[in-house]
C-alpha cells in the first residue's frame, strides 16, 4: 500500500509557506514603532505606546457574516477584508482607544494563494486606515469544513486608552447632541436578509445596475465598511466626547441603548441624514417594514457621537473638515421603557 501524504489528504504545506511570504510585504506597511515581532514566530510582540500614564488595553473580536456570501460570488475577494478591520476596530475606538494591532483568522477547506492574498492585501489596507499594525494570524486548511472556493474570516483587535481618557458613556446627559456619522451602504450586517430579497425573491444579477442604483449591484453590496478611527480622534481633539456607538447588526434600536445611562433615551431626527440607495431597494423589493429595516441595517447612520450641547459646533466642524459625512442627528432626553429598543424614538 502505498505511503500517504498530508498534501494528499488536502493539507499543502508549501502553499502555505508561499502564503506567509507573499504578505509579509503587506503586513511590514502597517508596523507601528512599538512592535517588536509580527508575522513568522509563534507569538507576536507589541509594547505599549509611551506617554500614558495608566494604560488600558481595549480588544474586540468580529467577522463580516453573509457578505462572504457575495465577495464567493463575484469572486472579488480585495476589499472583504477591510471590513473585517472596520467591524473589529469601530467596536474598540468606541472607547476613545487608538487601534494598537490586528489579528486574523482565515479558514478554507483547500488554500487558494492567490485568493487569500488578495484577502490578506484587503486586511493591511484597513489596518493602515486604522493606524494599527497587523500583527499576525492565522490560516487554516481544513479539508471538507469548507465548499470548493468558499473561506472563512474572524478577526481580533486590540488597542490602548489612558484610564482617565476612557469613553464610557456614563457621563451622557439629557440635552446632548448626537452626532451621526453618515453610512455607505451595508456595511458588513443584514447581508442574510438583503440576499434573500435581491437574490432568491428579485433575481436580481451582480454584474448589472439594480433599479434605483447608479452602479452594478455588486459594487453597491461590496462597498468596504468605513473604519473611524481617524473620526474618533478627530472628534475628541475638537471637543468633550461622552459617547460613541457603532452602529453594526440590531441597527440603530438594538445598539444606541447599549452605552446609554439608566432613565435616558435618544430622540433621533430620520430626516436629518441620508439614506444610501441600497437601503431603499432592500425594503421596496422585499416589502420589508420600516421597523424591521431599522433593527437589521445601520439605516445611514455607521457611528453615533455624543457631545454636550456646547461642544457640538465645534465637533461638528472639525469632523466636516476633516471629511465626514456628518450631521447633527438627535438629542438625548429623560426616558425610561421596559424594552431597550422603545429608548430610541424617530421623530
Amino acid at each position: 500500500m502505498a505511503s500517504l501524504t498530508y498534501r494528499e489528504a488536502g493539507v499543502d504545506i508549501d502553499a502555505g509557506d508561499e502564503l506567509v511570504e507573499r504578505i509579509k510585504p503587506f503586513a511590514k506597511a502597517t508596523m507601528r514603532p512599538e512592535v517588536l515581532a509580527g508575522i513568522g514566530g509563534f507569538a507576536a510582540l507589541c509594547g505599549l505606546p509611551a506617554g500614558l500614564k495608566e494604560p488600558i488595553l481595549v480588544s474586540g473580536t468580529d467577522g463580516v457574516g453573509t457578505k462572504l456570501k457575495v465577495a464567493f460570488a463575484a469572486d472579488r475577494h480585495d476589499t472583504i477584508g477591510i471590513d473585517l478591520v472596520a467591524m473589529c476596530v469601530n467596536d474598540v475606538i468606541t472607547t476613545g482607544a487608538q487601534p494598537l494591532f490586528f489579528l486574523d483568522y482565515f479558514a478554507s477547506g483547500a488554500l487558494n494563494v492567490d485568493r487569500a492574498a488578495s484577502v490578506i492585501k484587503g486586511i493591511a489596507e484597513g489596518c493602515k486606515q486604522a493606524g494599527c499594525a497587523l500583527l499576525g494570524g492565522e490560516t487554516a486548511e481544513l479539508p471538507g469544513m469548507y465548499a470548493d472556493g468558499e473561506y472563512d474570516l474572524a478577526g481580533f483587535a486590540v488597542g490602548v486608552v489612558d484610564r482617565a481618557a476612557i469613553v464610557s458613556g456614563q457621563q451622557i446627559e439629557a440635552g446632548d447632541v448626537i452626532l451621526g456619522i453618515e453610512s455607505n451602504g451595508l456595511h458588513s450586517n443584514g447581508y442574510s436578509l438583503a440576499r434573500k430579497v435581491l437574490f432568491d425573491r428579485a433575481q436580481l444579477s451582480l454584474a448589472q445596475p439594480a433599479p434605483g442604483l447608479h452602479e452594478p449591484l455588486v459594487d453597491a453590496l461590496l462597498r468596504p465598511t468605513p473604519i473611524y478611527a481617524r473620526a474618533a480622534k478627530t472628534a475628541l481633539a475638537a471637543g468633550e466626547i461622552r459617547g460613541f456607538c457603532h452602529i453594526t447588526g440590531g441597527g440603530l434600536p438594538g445598539n444606541t441603548p447599549r452605552i446609554l445611562p439608566p432613565g435616558l433615551g435618544v430622540d433621533l431626527d430620520a430626516r436629518s441624514w441620508k439614506l444610501a440607495p441600497i437601503f431603499e431597494l432592500v425594503q421596496r423589493l422585499g416589502e420589508v417594514e420600516t421597523a424591521e429595516m431599522r433593527r437589521t441595517f445601520n439605516m445611514g447612520l455607521g457611528l453615533l457621537v455624543f457631545t454636550p450641547a456646547a461642544h457640538a459646533d465645534a465637533v461638528l466642524a472639525a469632523l466636516s473638515r476633516s471629511g465626514e459625512p456628518v450631521e447633527r442627528v438627535g438629542v438625548v432626553v429623560k426616558r425610561t421603557a421596559a424594552n431597550e429598543e422603545d429608548l430610541v424614538r424617530f421623530i
